[in-house]
């Protein structure tokens, strides 16, 4: 006798055919496998490598890094301030630069000269006390060629690295075209046989000129004016381009410093027939200092911005103006007056900023250098994620500002 439960829907018989079970009327009951499941070594293995790798990778790339942006003040300013080429926190140096424009214009005629050759020579002095040089004192050329001083002068003091000097203007002893010479050195003869022959020398940068005997050509007054003018209109971008490409790193230049003189050189006839060369030398000469002691200076001066000594400098000099208080070049000391807005940014040392946060929390880092007045922002990096303490030792920590790095 069957009972209900031995009866298998047709249906029901060939599903469980289909799924490869056998119908109860036909086998016996399913055999599961005897032998017991294996531990999967490998894959417990190859997982803890991996974690132990990716553990091994965050310290190998673990970074402690502070990112600064510098603190900026801006304040008006208006005051004095001496600066000395030594011996003095804010020192100066002055640079020179010359050049020459021509233009060929049409001659009007000839006409005869006997004029002397003129032009401008840096004198030297390595010794450390100031050298005084009187009027008509002699420049010898290495060709015996002389030319005078027409006004004494005094040269500063200086060292054989860094020897004071002074610009002066020459005159050829004698009249002609001999003494049209180039950029050469000199001695001075007077000096000859004392210790100050080596070390009190002169040398020019551009060539000497004017100097002319016998017929010359000649131009109208009116173009020769409306000439030279335009020339002078040329050189003076030119003149300033060369001057700053003159300015060592780390010096700054601040407008109203620099002075520019024009010298209406001899015309002298051209290549072309009938044209005649007209001639313009231009000479600038400016004060430069260190920027970060000028921005010292001047920090130090500027009441109500709490500035305590820490470095410093003038992010730019176009918004002071400099007035002179004493000839530029003549003097071992420079009094100015600077008018306008300084703009100065904090400088960052990165040893004290890496002292200050060393060994300590994030949290306590970031209070910590809310104390530095060179400090505007900075930004606490700390990985692996689950650090929160800067190593001890300030040199692994890295400091960079928004600038670049340190």
């Amino acid at each position: 006798m069957r009972t209900l439960d031995d009866i298998v829907p047709p249906s029901r018989r060939k599903e469980m055919e289909s799924m490869g079970q056998p119908s109860p009327a036909g086998r016996g009951p399913l055999k599961l496998s005897e032998r017991p499941p294996k531990f999967p070594f490998t894959m417990v293995v190859a997982t803890v490598l991996v974690i132990a790798a990716s553990i091994g990778v965050l310290f190998y790339f673990s970074i402690s890094k502070v990112e600064v942006t510098p603190n900026t003040v801006s304040a008006a300013i208006q005051n004095s301030f001496t600066a000395a080429q030594s011996g003095s926190d804010l020192s100066f140096e002055v640079i020179t630069a010359q050049k020459i424009a021509s233009q060929s214009v049409k001659s009007s005629g000839t006409k005869m000269v006997n004029s002397a050759a003129s032009g401008t020579i840096t004198i030297y002095n390595t010794q450390t006390k100031a050298q005084k040089l009187i009027e008509n004192t002699r420049f010898a050329t290495a060709a015996g060629l002389i030319f005078r001083i027409h006004s004494a002068v005094t040269i500063p003091a200086g060292t054989p690295s860094k020897p004071g000097s002074i610009a002066a203007k020459v005159y050829a002893d004698q009249t002609g075209s001999t003494y049209n010479i180039d950029p050469t050195s000199f001695t001075i003869p007077g000096f000859a046989g004392t210790p100050q022959a080596s070390q009190v020398y002169a040398r020019s940068f551009s060539m000497m000129s004017g100097g002319a005997s016998g017929s010359v050509p000649v131009i109208d007054a009116a173009l020769e004016a409306q000439t030279r003018g335009a020339l002078v209109t040329a050189l003076a971008p030119d003149l300033l381009a060369s001057l700053k490409g003159q300015i060592p790193a780390g010096y700054i230049l601040v407008p109203g410093a620099a002075t520019t003189t024009y010298q209406a050189l001899a015309s002298t006839p051209s290549s072309t027939t009938g044209q005649v060369d007209v001639k313009e030398q231009g000479t600038i000469t400016a004060t430069i200092f260190p920027n970060a002691a000028l921005a010292k200076a001047v920090a130090t001066s500027i009441t109500g911005i709490g500035y305590r000594g820490e470095p410093i400098t003038l992010a730019s000099a176009d918004t002071l103006l400099l007035t002179a208080g004493n000839s530029l070049p003549q003097e071992s000391s420079f009094s100015f007056i600077l008018t306008g807005t300084a703009s100065l940014v904090y400088g960052i040392d990165p040893a004290r900023i890496a002292a200050a946060v060393a060994g300590k929390t994030r949290l306590a880092a970031q209070v910590a250098l809310t104390n530095y007045p060179e400090v505007k922002r900075a930004i606490l990096i700390l990985r692996p994620f689950w650090r929160q303490t800067f190593p001890q030792d300030p040199a692994s920590i890295s400091v960079v500002t928004a600038t670049g790095a340190y």
